[in-house]
């Protein structure tokens, strides 16, 4: 078969394999579902070989994402990837050269690209705060307590075993072990020890012995940290976890008036729902703010996350103007003094 005859299908497919090795299973599956949108359409319009792509397809299919009410940022996201497939169609001489520049990606403000929901930092401390006082070693206890102190992503959190706890020393231990299902998003490149507060720790001493822990292997045969009644949960059972630990009622009244006995998004299944319940990814986005509030230098900030610190403050760093004038430059400014030599 020549490149030219391959369907939007197979070509997708070749460009999905060619990524993976460089990419997370979850990358991996990320580049699919974007594009499976673009496959789709291609199949709904009778487009049957990539060789009938041009600039007029990709203007309709931008049109029909825009009027499906896509938000502004995710189209972004999926053009920059039908961008990208489509310079993969040109490397392997599928279609004409310079195609993937008629390929429009809109541009987003800083306001779109990153979000400012994150867990702010006196919730944080007001969960923690009853978490050690009435379920100290709970699961959502340690659970928070770690993605607070560390500010690491769901994946690394998931993939941590009962053996990268270094109790005496008081830190974790992230590692890339993609052939037992738990990868880095960095990979090998994220790596990396993290000392944890002594809070932490003892929440974390305490739930290793607690009734609130399965005692339980995954199917490599390894004891995860965070365990469930199957051995280590999934990554969505993780993000549900997180939810159901932030949810505001645990601690306070309801904000939104109501409630909790009735209020659903107190279940399993709807606690997304509810308007202050935060991702692990919003903890972690509260977490970096937090640490940086604190006076960590932004370079040990990132080395504690696994993150650039371009990225952090482009995408993490959510403190407002006023909250860095006063958690990070008022000291500086206490210090001086016209009169002193």
């Amino acid at each position: 078969m020549n490149p030219e005859d391959l369907t939007p299908r197979e070509a997708v497919n070749r460009y999905v394999d060619r990524r993976r090795p460089e990419s997370t299973d979850h990358s991996a599956k990320t580049y699919w579902y974007r594009l499976k949108q673009f496959v789709e359409w291609c199949e709904e319009n009778g487009i049957e070989r990539v060789s009938e792509l041009s600039g007029w397809t990709f203007e309709n299919y931008e049109t029909a994402r825009a009027g499906d009410g896509v938000a502004n940022v995710t189209l972004n996201g999926e053009m920059g990837d039908v961008r990208l497939f489509v310079r993969y169609l040109e490397r392997i001489e599928a279609v004409d050269e310079g195609l993937s520049e008629k390929v429009h990606v809109p541009s987003v403000s800083p306001d779109e690209e990153s979000s400012d929901v994150k867990l702010d930092t006196p919730e944080a401390r007001a969960l923690l705060s009853y978490y050690q006082r009435y379920e100290h070693g709970s699961r959502r206890h340690v659970l928070l307590a770690i993605l607070w102190d560390t500010g690491c992503r769901l994946g690394a959190l998931r993939g941590l075993d009962v053996r990268d706890y270094h109790r005496d020393e008081q830190y974790l231990s992230f590692r890339h072990r993609p052939d037992a299902e738990t990868p880095l998003k960095k990979k090998s490149m994220g790596e990396r020890p993290v000392a944890i507060m002594d809070d932490t720790a003892a929440a974390i001493n305490a739930y290793l012995t607690s009734d609130d822990r399965w005692e339980t292997h995954d199917e490599h045969g390894r004891e995860p940290l965070l365990s469930s009644r199957q051995g280590r949960p999934s990554q969505n059972t993780v993000r549900v976890w997180t939810y159901l630990a932030t949810l505001p009622c645990i601690h306070t009244e309801c904000p939104h008036g109501r409630d909790p006995d009735d209020c659903q998004f107190t279940e399993r299944n709807h606690a997304s729902k509810c308007p202050s319940s935060r991702s692990p990814h919003q903890v972690r986005t509260g977490s970096v703010t937090w640490q940086l509030d604190r006076g960590i230098p932004p370079e040990v900030v990132a080395e504690r996350v696994n993150a650039s610190v371009a990225t952090i403050k482009k995408h993490y760093d959510k403190a407002t103007a006023r909250e860095r004038m006063e958690h990070r430059r008022r000291h500086y400014v206490d210090n001086l003094d016209l009169y002193e030599e």
